[in-house]
């Protein structure tokens, strides 16, 4: 196995940089660590679909953490069911079409984050991952620990790699086993980052902050 790069975000070549934050799975905190990546960057933040929790979304979220620092573009779609994006839509009796995201015109960076895993069906016909091909962005995966993950995440590289989408960071959010980090990341490519965000028990955008002045640390 290639040995990876554990030395992640040594420069702040920012000025273009846009990222898709996605998931391998549902629950492995996406939102948290697009907020670590917003603050660290000073990017502005983008959810294309946001499937229920309108009252207490992933856009209050990300501003909630970072202090009201991370200027937040609206959702192409909103539904209040939280479901799958092509079931939400559904319900609301709307079909989901993939030529209307449109990435933010913005001279910031900019963390745009999806729903659920690259799979999540978007309609019938298109899944997560056929929006991060049109957008064309590289990819942050977010990967935590539980049984079962190693199986994902190497599904999720693999999915990637398929699509020749550019995977720039695997983040591992939350404490890996030795023996299974090793194994996830091995799983990217050479010039692929590893972020390592701890496990957050109380997430406070103190925390968030104290955990993004970490990351510069890093060299």
């Amino acid at each position: 196995m290639t040995e990876m790069k554990t030395t992640p975000l040594t420069a702040r070549q920012t000025e273009k940089l846009k990222l898709f934050v996605t998931g391998i799975g549902t629950g492995v905190g996406k939102t948290v660590c697009s907020a670590v990546l917003a603050a660290y960057f000073r990017a502005d933040y983008w959810k294309p679909v946001q499937s229920g929790d309108l009252e207490e979304s992933d856009s209050m979220k990300i501003k909630q953490w970072t202090a009201g620092n991370t200027f937040c573009y609206p959702e192409t779609y909103r539904f209040q069911l939280a479901a799958s994006p092509h079931q939400s839509a559904k319900q609301e009796k709307i079909t989901i079409d993939l030529e209307r995201f449109t990435i933010p015109q913005t001279g910031n960076p900019l963390i745009i984050e999806g729903a659920g895993g690259l799979m999540v069906p978007l309609n019938d016909h298109i899944f997560m991952i056929d929006l991060i091909e049109k957008l064309n962005i590289p990819v942050a995966l977010v990967a935590r620990n539980y049984l079962g993950c190693i199986n994902h995440t190497l599904l999720s590289v693999m999915a990637l790699k398929q699509k020749d989408l550019q995977l720039s960071y695997l983040i591992l959010n939350g404490i890996f086993p030795p023996d299974t980090e090793r194994i996830i990341c091995s799983a990217a490519a050479p010039d692929t980052h590893i972020i390592r965000i701890p496990e957050i028990e109380n997430i406070t955008k103190e925390n968030i902050e104290c955990i993004t002045h970490r990351l510069t640390l890093i060299k």
